[in-house]
Formats: C-alpha cells, structure tokens, sequence
C-alpha cells in the first residue's frame, strides 16, 4: 500500500482505485481502512468512473500521528494526497470527516473542486462551551495515554452499560480501542466548526459545489445540523435520502455521489 508524507512528517497510508476525476474519501471518528468495511463496497460503485483514493487519518491504521495535534495538520494531510494525486480533487466527508473535510476546502482554494457531506455531526442545540468542555474531557485522557478510555468515553454516547461492554468483550473492541487516541482529533474538529451560535466566517469563503446529505432514519440532531452547515456555505444544496441513517447503505450513496460528483 503506498505511503505519503505529510508537511509535518506524519506518513499518511492511503490506496487508489479507479480512474477518472479523483475523489478522496475523509473518514468520520474510528473509521480507518483496517476495520471500515463499508467503504470499499462504495469504491466498487464509483470507481469505474472517478479515481477513488481512501486513506487513513493521521494516528489510524497505517497513518502515524505527531504531537501536538491541529485541525491544521489533517488539512495538511489531504492537501498532501490532493498534491500526489495532481493538485486537484473533490472530496467526500462522512461524520465529523465532512466537517474536516469542509474546513480543508476553506483552506485549500484551487486545490478542493467539490464537496460531498454524509451528516456532519453538528448538534445546534448544544452550547459551544459544551463542546469544548467535551473536547478537554477526551484531552485529559489524551495527556495520559488512555486511548481506550478515550474510545469508551466516545462509545459512551450512543451505547447504554451494558452494550459498551459486551463490545469490549467482543473481539472487534482492540481494533477499535487501538485508534481511541484520534478521537480527540474528531472532538477538537468539532469544536472548532463552532463560531458560538453561528457558522465559522471562512465556510463563506468556499466557492466550489457543496451537497449536505442525510437520511432521515438517523440521529436526532442531524438533520437540523445538516441543515446549519447547508446555511453556512454559500450556494450550499441538501439531499436527504429515505429510510436512510448514519451508517448509510453504498447502493442508496453512490447514485447520489456520481450524479453530484459527475456534475462537477
């Protein structure tokens, strides 16, 4: 599998398939090549029409992470795979990855040529100090090494007791509990997606194509956070796909990617 490095020296793992316009494919919290299943069923839709490269953030699979952690730093790593792959390229988020995956395309003019959102994560009705109380929670497990306290405390949120443990117990648990360092990433991209109540002013500055996806079978808060981030990208469109949640089915997404995608 090649390897790249980034600006700071991190090496970013990463694969290709396919050809055509490139798409690169920015993963949500815990997901990396290793354990995510799903990803490659959607690359098998789409790559006989797009150059389809998936990679693993910094700290995951075969990516390697350097201290101290920045927002900055993972949008110098899909800059790096943009740069290797031609210095052009549309980007698919999923999660809190299509919230990084936004900020990079703020920070990346002439480089991001079209973004795909799958449900960023954002609560509207959660305070922003809220948040950033969350992200010192998951930092002081960081700063003692405790990543799979990290992992449980992430877990925690949308599994009771009694579930969080019997997937401790499960052999899936130490492939998941070896990336429980890079949710601090995740929570600290979050945070910073907040400008109080508002939108950060730079999303304005993005001036390619955007679609904010959701289903609407999923969490609670998406749908009325997909609907923020549409509001905070000029021109922004949204789509939301029926009998559809977070972990969204490739045979409903792809059509959907390669409309969005082959338009632009």
């Amino acid at each position: 599998m090649p390897t790249l490095i980034s600006r700071d020296g991190t090496t970013i793992g990463y694969d290709v398939r396919g050809s055509g316009p490139v798409i690169i494919l920015v993963a949500g919290a815990t997901q990396y090549r290793a354990i995510d299943h799903a990803t490659p069923r959607l690359i098998d839709h789409l790559a006989s029409h797009f150059t389809m490269v998936n990679f693993d953030r910094r700290g995951r699979g075969a990516s390697t992470d350097t201290l101290p952690y920045a927002v900055a730093r993972e949008i110098e790593d899909i800059e790096a795979l943009i740069d290797a792959m031609g210095g052009r390229a549309g980007l698919y988020g999923m999660s809190s990855g299509a919230v990084l995956a936004l900020e990079a395309a703020a920070a990346l003019p002439g480089k991001v040529t079209s973004l795909f959102l799958y449900e960023p994560p954002v609560d509207v009705g959660q305070p922003t100090e809220d948040l950033w109380k969350q992200h010192g929670e998951v930092a002081a497990l960081a700063e003692k090494g405790d990543g799979e306290g990290m992992m449980c405390h992430f877990m925690g949120a949308f599994m009771s007791p009694e579930e969080l443990e019997a997937f401790r117990r499960s052999p899936a648990w130490p492939a998941f509990a070896a990336v429980g360092a890079t949710i601090e990433h995740d929570y600290r991209v979050m945070a910073e997606a907040r400008d109080g109540d508002s939108q950060p002013a730079r999303w304005r500055d993005v001036a390619v194509p955007v679609l904010v996806v959701n289903g609407d079978s999923s969490f609670d808060f998406i749908d009325a956070g997909a609907a923020w981030v549409a509001a905070g990208v000029p021109g922004a469109s949204r789509r939301i796909l029926p009998g559809q949640g977070h972990d969204v089915s490739e045979e409903a997404l792809a059509p959907v990617m390669m409309a969005f995608f082959g338009a632009n």
